[in-house]
């Protein structure tokens, strides 16, 4: 069975794992962090772990119905994800808010599980954070998180759609999940970048150094 998907709640621990504070220097491409002697993908620049971030913002007002799309920009390279309007107006309308006021800016991946899931979006950087605000979207009934489906995270005990500022990418090319995390998206360009993130993760999600979401700029698609 896989692993649940959830943000980590301020009560009790769910499955998320606190991203470890590893500090390296900030020079970019191929190499091999001298603290943690983890080597890095091609592509990928070593960086260090950004400080935590408050943030408290109201949700929007209004869905996004406009085709669009977001380019998260990482320590490893970039992805576009296309926000799916159509299925998810809230959701994306919610995710486009948080980008343009700055909420991904300089924030960890904190969850990276090779053959799952890599999961950002957590101004705090552990697992616990968000926006100040939850969004619900129930997601279609027969939606499949399948490899490169971009979706919300949530707690255990939030009702099925429900969304903060977590978001992950299914890496796996069935991840077998229930359709109860709300639907963002789907990567369209620069997945070889989610995978080569995923060479970072472990079993249990723990990151072996760290990545780095430098900004999500959203645009017209």
């Amino acid at each position: 069975m896989r692993p649940e998907i959830s943000k980590k709640s301020t009560v009790a621990p769910l499955l998320l794992i606190v991203s470890l504070a590893l500090v390296v220097t900030g020079c970019a491409g191929s190499g091999e962090s001298e603290e943690a002697g983890v080597a890095l993908p091609d592509g990928c620049a070593e960086v260090q772990s950004p400080a935590p971030k408050k943030v408290s913002l109201d949700p929007p007002s209004k869905p996004l119905t406009a085709p669009t799309n977001a380019v998260v920009s990482t320590s490893c390279g970039d992805f576009t994800i296309a926000l799916d309007v159509d299925r998810a107006p809230k959701t994306s309308a919610s995710f486009a808010s948080l980008a343009e006021s700055g909420v991904y800016d300089d924030t960890l991946i904190h969850r990276i599980e090779p053959g799952f899931v890599v999961q950002g979006g957590d101004p705090r950087g552990d697992g616990s954070g968000g926006p100040g605000y939850s969004v619900v979207e129930a997601p279609p009934s027969n939606l499949r998180y399948l490899q490169g489906v971009v979706a919300m995270a949530k707690t255990g005990t939030e009702a099925a759609g429900t969304s903060g500022s977590q978001f992950f990418v299914v890496t796996a090319q069935d991840s077998q999940l229930p359709p109860d995390y709300a639907l963002l998206g789907e990567v369209v360009q620069g997945l070889d970048t989610v995978l080569r993130i995923e060479e970072l993760g472990q079993p249990g999600g723990t990151p072996r150094a760290p990545v780095i979401i430098e900004s999500v700029t959203v645009s017209p698609a």
